[in-house]
C-alpha cells in the first residue's frame, strides 16, 4: 500500500521538472504506482504505441519523456509479484481536472479516478517538493482506494481463476481407477489334505481318525522322522514282535 511519505520520497529521488500543476498530480500518480511495487516499462509516446502491451519485456525504463505530450500522460507498468499482466495508466487534462484511467492487460473495463488539480497541487513551491503539493496524504489514499487496491483485487481473482482452471484440467486428465486395481489381493486359499493313518491301531489305543494329524509321539512310535524297527509300517515290528510270528532276521 502506498503512503504519503514513500510517495514524496520517490518524487524527491526522481527530481522531476514540473511545467504546471497537472504535471505535479500526474507524477504523484506515477509515484504511487512505484510505491505499490510496480515497475515502469514504458512512458510518454512509447506507452501509447500499439505494442505497449504485447512487448514481453518487463525491464524497467527511466521516466524520461513522461511529460512530453500535451495535456496527456501515459505510463505502462508491470508488477512481477502480482502476475505478468501489464497496466496502462493514462492521465487526461480536462479543464481544471485530471482524469486518470487504468486498464489491465486483457481487460476491457478501465478503472477511473477524477482529481481536482487545485485541491492537491500548489501553484508554486520552489525547489522544495513537499511545498509543491497539498493534501498529499488524501490524494495518495484516493489513488490507492480507487485504483491500486482494485487492481490488486483483480490480479488475485485472475490468479485464482487460472489456478482453478488448471486444477479442473488436471482432474479431467486423471483416469478413473480400474475396478480391483490397486486393491489388496485376497489371501491365497490353503487346502489341507487330512492325514490318513497308516497303522491300524488297536482296540485299546485306536489310531487317529481321518482328518486328524497323528502325533509322532506315543504308541511306541518315536518322535523322529526316521523309520525305526518299531514303526507300524513294518507290519507290527521286526525281530520278534507278536504281530509278525517268528520275526525276521
Amino acid at each position: 500500500m502506498a503512503s504519503q511519505k514513500l510517495v514524496l520520497a520517490l518524487i524527491r529521488a526522481a527530481r522531476p521538472t514540473f511545467r504546471n500543476q497537472n504535471d505535479k498530480i500526474a507524477f504523484a500518480v506515477h509515484s504511487s504506482f512505484l510505491a505499490s511495487g510496480y515497475v515502469l516499462t514504458a512512458t510518454g509516446p512509447q506507452a501509447l504505441s500499439d505494442d505497449a502491451f504485447s512487448d514481453p519485456s518487463n525491464d524497467e525504463v527511466s521516466v524520461d519523456h513522461w511529460n512530453e505530450l500535451n495535456d496527456e500522460y501515459a505510463f505502462v507498468y508491470a508488477n512481477p509479484e502480482k502476475g505478468s499482466e501489464k497496466v496502462l495508466v493514462k492521465c487526461l487534462v480536462m479543464n481544471d481536472k485530471l482524469l486518470v484511467h487504468a486498464l489491465t492487460q486483457g481487460s476491457s473495463e478501465p478503472l477511473s479516478l477524477e482529481i481536482d488539480v487545485g485541491d492537491y497541487a500548489e501553484e508554486d513551491g520552489g525547489s522544495n517538493y513537499s511545498q509543491q503539493f497539498k493534501n498529499l496524504d488524501k490524494l495518495v489514499k484516493r489513488i490507492d482506494g480507487d485504483i491500486l487496491s482494485k487492481l490488486d483485487g483483480s490480479a488475485k481473482a485472475s490468479s485464482s481463476s487460472r489456478s482453478s482452471e488448471t486444477s479442473d484440467r488436471t482432474r479431467q486428465e486423471i483416469p478413473d481407477p480400474v475396478a480391483g486395481f490397486g486393491e489388496p489381493a485376497d489371501p491365497p486359499t490353503q487346502i489341507i489334505f487330512p492325514s490318513v493313518p497308516i497303522g491300524s491301531g488297536s482296540d485299546l489305543v485306536p489310531g487317529p481318525a481321518a482328518g486328524v494329524f497323528p502325533s509322532r509321539g506315543g504308541h511306541g512310535i518315536g518322535g523322529s522322522m526316521l523309520v525305526g524297527p518299531n514303526d507300524p509300517r513294518w507290519f507290527g515290528g521286526i525281530g520278534g514282535d507278536p504281530a509278525f510270528p517268528g520275526g525276521l532276521p
